[in-house]
């Protein structure tokens, strides 16, 4: 989904003022300053997913609403077939070229955000300093394909097929693919 971020903002900006709560309570909500926080709401600059989903657990919505505008309306199930998830794509940022999928947008009422990821290999990125964010919560990922080297705060480890990491989000962390390929793996941010 190349979503239209001046719509997006637009929706986050409507929401925060009906729900009465200060650009300030929001920068702060959101781990950004005030500066940063205001050019993301003015639709200046490009959406991370973890702002994205620091915003929706400020404003208690889900992150479909934000990104669309339509909210999930299944209750009981949600089947998502190989490839059909609601894709995101980041074409610009800290996360330049990552594909994204959310697993469960039709869903209503989740208690996590499942994603697959697809990380693109780039040679540069694998020798140079990880860069890193953090968000709110915890997060798990599970490797699918490829190798990826991610940052934890002072840790680093290389994961490949079938493994597994769950560590808190509030972490500093990042991640590369190596090896040569791209990685994908699924992310469920808790």
């Amino acid at each position: 989904m190349n979503y239209d971020i001046k719509e997006v903002a637009e929706r986050l900006k409507a929401t925060r003022d009906s729900l009465d709560i200060s650009i300030e309570e929001m920068a702060n909500k959101t781990q950004t300053n005030l500066e940063e926080y205001t050019a993301l709401e003015n639709g200046e600059r490009d959406f991370t997913l973890s702002f994205l989903h620091d915003c929706t657990l400020a404003l208690g919505v889900e992150m479909i609403e934000l990104l669309t505008g339509k909210s999930p309306t299944l209750k009981k199930y949600s089947l998502v077939k190989d490839g059909k998830g609601l894709p995101i794509k980041k074409a610009t940022g800290l996360r330049e070229g990552f594909a994204y999928q959310h697993m469960a947008h039709l869903f209503s009422h989740k208690k996590v955000e499942p994603f697959t990821v697809v990380v693109p290999y780039c040679g540069k990125a694998e020798c140079e300093p990880i860069a890193t964010f953090a968000h709110d919560g915890q997060e798990m990922d599970f490797i699918i394909s490829g190798k990826l080297k991610i940052k934890i705060g002072d840790n680093v480890e290389v994961m490949g097929a079938g493994d597994c990491i769950y560590f808190d989000a509030k972490i500093p962390h990042g991640m590369v693919a190596i090896d040569g390929e791209d990685c994908k793996f699924l992310a469920v941010l808790i």
